[in-house]
Order: C-alpha cells, then structure tokens, then sequence
C-alpha cells in the first residue's frame, strides 16, 4: 500500500517504501508513511480539462513530451486525438475526489501508473482521522495498493497563496478567492519539469474580447465553447471565467491567473502551444 504525503519542495527526496498495516490509525498510517513525491521530467505537457482542447487534434503530440500532467477527473477515452492517451501525473482538487471514487476502475485500474497529487483546505485533508478527503484517499490506497497517491501539505498550500499575494498584490484569503487546480498544476510543473507546453489554455485577454462581442454584436471566432472538453453542453468557459473573476466569496481568480501565467511564460521555460498566446502576453510586466 503506498500513500504519500507530499511535501512541494524545489529539491524532493527520493521515496520509501510504505509497508504500514492499513487496520492501523489514520494519524499512525500518517506517521509511518511520510513520504516525498520523486518526480523530475524533462519536457511536460501541461493539459487542460477546458473545451478549447476540442478539434485541436494535438493528442499524438501530447504523448510524445517526456511526461503529460493533467488536472482533476479529465478522462482521455473517447478524447485521445485531441488530448492524447498517457498520464504521468495528476493534480487533484478535494472537491473532485468524489470523481475518482465514482470512476474508480478507470482512475486506479486503467491509470494505474499514475501520480495523484490531491490538494486541499486543511479540514478536508487533516491527517488525524478527522480529514473526510484524506481518509477517502486511504480507503483507495487499500483497495489499490499499487496506487500512488500524495497530497499537498498546509506548508505548500501556504506557499502557493504566497506566490498568488506576491504577484497580485491580493491576500487570496480577504479577497475570496480559492487558488484554482490550475495554478497549483502550473506551479508544480514549474518545479519538477525542465521546460513546459501548455494546451488548451486560453490567454488572459481571450475572455475580455469575448465579452466585448457577446454584448456588442456576433463574431463567430467566439462561440460557446465548454469549460470542460467533456461535458460539450453544460457551461461556457468565458461566462464561467468572469462570474468567477467577480465573484465576492468563493471564486477562482482563473483571469488573474493566466495573467501570472503570461509573466511566468516571459522567462522562457513556459510555453503555451495550443491555442498560441499572443507575443504581448508574454511581455507584460
């Protein structure tokens, strides 16, 4: 049985193997099983769940990079020559956990070979028995013990809410905003990966000339197009982007985000292949 906790450093430690008895405590499994994530790649894909990823036909490209990192319960059946067919890597939310228990033979049978990084408030994932998301994770490490599956520490979450302050000027706790999968996805491969693609990732301005047209007048380079690649008839991504922008409480900054992410780009190592950024994307300061 393996299951991990990660702790996000810029240099990881090589693992151990786990050989705890799953009957134990969830506080003493915890113990006994403090483990890193040993994970470096040369080239990532970096993909995303978003219905840009549809027609692109870029899955073949996908799975020759070095390692693809994907997010949260975004399937590749039925997808594959539009977003590939390997998984190296998962970032996971807490609130799609409850996905993977559904999908469980797809996930932890088919996917097997995967890494799940599962983040998360600390009242989700506390580790003294009391976390609903973590022992949800324990019970699949039972079940699955081949699986290998890590989650985020208080320390990294932390972090990240720093990176977002340092570069928004914002503290993300008194705006209302929660870090999206996203830009916890982008930071790790920013650690572990030497260079970066991005798919299916629209660029901070997308949305706004979206919204421009949407009330002006029709243009047909902006039509609806799904949040997610695999749910084609539920939300639209640029409505989805700015109710969560203006959200007071409880949104995802997913436009101030891809802001950062065009700085972050500016340094060489972040590519964002399909759809292209515009070049002043990356020049902004």
């Amino acid at each position: 049985m393996q299951l991990f906790v990660f702790v996000w450093t810029l240099i990881l430690t090589a693992p151990i193997h786990c050989r705890a008895s799953i009957a134990e405590r969830v506080m003493e499994l915890y113990i006994m099983c403090f483990q890193f994530l040993d994970f470096r790649c040369g080239r990532c894909a970096v993909v995303s769940s978003s219905g840009q990823m549809l027609g692109g036909a870029r899955g073949q490209e996908i799975d020759r990079q070095d390692c693809v990192i994907r997010m949260n319960a975004a399937p590749t059946v039925g997808y594959e020559d539009d977003v590939g067919n390997r998984t190296s890597l998962r970032v996971v939310s807490h609130t799609s956990v409850p996905h993977l228990l559904r999908q469980q033979g797809y996930f932890f049978g088919r996917e097997a070979g995967t890494r799940y990084v599962i983040w998360g408030p600390e009242k989700n994932m506390r580790q003294d028995g009391k976390g609903k998301i973590f022992n949800a994770l324990v019970m699949l490490a039972k079940k699955y013990p081949h699986t290998n599956i890590y989650t985020v520490t208080r320390e990294k979450v932390q972090y990240c809410d720093s990176i977002f302050q340092n570069e928004t000027g914002k503290n993300r706790m008194k705006s209302g905003a929660f870090l999206s999968t996203g830009f916890f996805t982008m930071i790790l491969a920013l650690e572990v990966c030497d260079s970066i693609l991005v798919y299916g990732m629209i660029d901070g301005s997308y949305c706004f000339i979206y919204d421009i047209f949407i009330h002006i007048s029709v243009n047909a380079n902006h039509s609806f197009v799904p949040y997610h690649y695999y749910e084609p008839s539920r939300l639209d991504e640029c409505r989805m982007y700015h109710a969560h922008e203006h959200a007071k409480r409880g949104g995802h900054r997913f436009i101030t985000e891809k802001l950062i992410y065009s700085r972050w780009a500016s340094q060489g190592k972040l590519q964002f292949v399909y759809p292209p950024w515009p070049p002043q994307e990356h020049q902004q300061d």
